[in-house]
């Protein structure tokens, strides 16, 4: 089994608002998050929590593809 380098680096700039960088070897996502719902840009953004689940799916999914 091949050991893969996967990262979750967490970014927040401005209180209550960020992303969660996935890195890969084979590059990088990011998953952006705000948990205050009146300064949201988009309707559908996700909260922290969701952010985060969905970076740990990726980085999940991304290590079963480099076995």
């Amino acid at each position: 089994m091949k050991f893969v380098s996967i990262r979750i680096i967490r970014h927040e700039a401005v209180k209550d608002c960020g992303s969660f960088e996935v890195r890969y070897p084979g590059g990088v996502e990011r998953f952006y998050w705000d948990d205050e719902p009146s300064r949201r840009l988009r309707p559908g953004a996700m909260t922290s929590e969701e952010a985060l689940e969905k970076a740990k799916a990726f980085a999940r999914a991304e290590r079963e593809r480099m076995k």
